[in-house]
């Protein structure tokens, strides 16, 4: 039996997760994974694992984040579509970056080839579903699936974390709720605009080291140092998007913040102590990083800010 490893970037090859397929036996334990803007100093995340297990006792829990920026969904949305592949096949993913939560917004299930995604119809699963295929979704309206008495401002707690965990237990779908049409709330594509020698983009995440992550990617290495990339933004469809013919590695210049750096390096060590590098990440997106130190304070960078990746 075979079957598909994620596969990312890497300098000399690719990272996969490695499928014996001799020694895996059939996993029995449902997965749910957790991505939230909760934070863990308050209760929330604990009373939402409690609900889940109280119905569902036999689930392993991932905690993909809680840090999540407050009602900062495209974040939420970019670290969902980083993770999601690296889950167990079949995962059951819980999102909540939910500021809309007791609105018109639809509590939603989508069923995909990469697992079940449950959350706010807001634009949290946008990227995702640009990368996967979409094979079901219902909106989450049988409240024999949800707690008594929901309250209009912790729906992760009354209706996603119960939905979640009966999905869990084996109940259908389709039970959960009416059929819902494919086409869901999407979130604006970051800048991602490919001209003869440069690529426009901009800054799209930064991570707590500091790490400035653009939208320009996915970079993939090839042989003789060479670059390839695949857009993941873009103004049309995922499946549709071209890739652009590869270039040197030693002859990309980055410019950002009003300064250029060169050459793209291998790690974050590939530069003197405190200096800024670019490199590609372990997700294949072009990042700004600094040895030991924050990208982001150093360039006095925010997201939204420009970036240009010059090919040759």
């Amino acid at each position: 039996m075979e079957q598909n490893s994620p596969v990312l970037p890497s300098k000399g090859g690719t990272a996969t997760i490695p499928v014996m397929t001799d020694q895996v036996l059939p996993r029995t334990v449902p997965v749910i994974a957790l991505l939230t803007d909760f934070g863990l100093q308050d209760g929330y995340v604990g009373v939402m694992k409690g609900v889940i297990l109280s119905i569902c006792p036999t689930a392993q829990i991932i905690d993909i984040s809680h840090h999540i920026a407050p009602q900062d969904i495209r974040q939420g949305a970019y670290v969902l579509m980083t993770a999601y592949r690296y889950m167990p096949a079949g995962t059951i993913f819980a999102g909540v970056v939910d500021p809309g939560v007791g609105t018109s917004r639809k509590p939603i299930a989508v069923q995909t080839n990469q697992g079940i995604f449950i959350g706010p119809d807001n634009g949290l699963f946008s990227y995702v579903f640009g990368q996967v295929e979409v094979q079901q979704a219902v909106a989450l309206q049988n409240r024999q699936y949800h707690l008594q008495g929901i309250s209009t401002t912790f729906h992760g707690r009354d209706i996603f974390s119960p939905v979640a965990a009966h999905l869990a237990n084996g109940v259908p779908l389709d039970q959960i709720g009416p059929a819902l049409n494919k086409s869901f709330e999407k979130l604006p594509l970051p800048l991602l605009q490919i001209e003869d020698d440069h690529v426009r983009g901009e800054v799209l995440y930064i991570d707590h080291f500091g790490n400035v992550v653009t939208s320009i990617g996915r970079l993939v290495w090839g042989s003789d140092d060479m670059l390839q990339l695949h857009p993941q933004f873009g103004g049309t469809a995922f499946s549709e998007r071209v890739t652009v013919a590869p270039f040197f590695a030693e002859a990309a210049t980055v410019e950002i913040a009003g300064q250029s750096f060169a050459p793209l390096g291998l790690s974050y060590m590939g530069t003197q102590k405190g200096s800024i590098l670019p490199l590609i990440n372990s997700a294949g997106q072009l990042e700004l990083a600094v040895n030991q130190g924050s990208a982001a304070e150093k360039l006095g960078v925010h997201i939204g800010d420009p970036v240009i990746l010059r090919t040759g």
